[in-house]
């Protein structure tokens, strides 16, 4: 089985300043107050919103509940937050431009060959399957984190 990896992103205008922004996004314990499906965060002993830095989340859907170890990939205040799944089987980043009070927030999803092939292995000749779900799942959350994001930071900043 072949798959090619899959990429999604989406932006929403936030009338709060990139660093207020950043500082939402890149406190992983926060991600439960606007994931669909990412309902809680936590640094291992000693972590912070660091390169390199680790982190656990606990995913739950009506399916099922799993927790996956992450690692932070990028960490520039004001600009982008980005962090890798596992061994490189997801990347996620958070994107920030503008100035003053306002930004352009961007969630970034990409599934690479090494998230594909996990899943090759896991799932064997039901691996388009949950391929497939993950994508969904990709493209429908990220819009509904963004919209949350928004709401919770708007309010805060208020």
């Amino acid at each position: 089985m072949q798959f090619s990896p899959r990429t999604h992103a989406a932006s929403i205008e936030i009338a709060a300043s990139p660093q207020t922004v950043y500082a939402a996004v890149s406190d992983v314990t926060r991600t439960g107050e606007w994931s669909p499906i990412c309902k809680q965060c936590w640094w291992h002993e000693g972590d912070g919103p660091r390169v390199g830095a680790r982190f656990t989340g606990r995913n739950v859907t009506a399916e099922d509940t799993w927790e996956t170890v992450s690692t932070v990939t990028v960490a520039d205040p004001g600009t982008e937050f980005a962090w890798e799944v596992g061994e490189g089987w997801v990347r996620w980043a958070y994107r920030l431009t503008g100035s003053g009070d306002r930004c352009t927030l961007t969630e970034a999803w990409e599934f690479p060959e090494a998230g594909l092939k996990l899943f090759v292995s896991l799932y064997g000749d039901d691996a388009a399957a949950h391929i497939d779900g993950v994508t969904q799942a990709a493209h429908e959350g990220i819009p509904a984190t963004l919209s949350a994001i928004k709401r919770v930071v708007e309010a805060e900043t208020a």
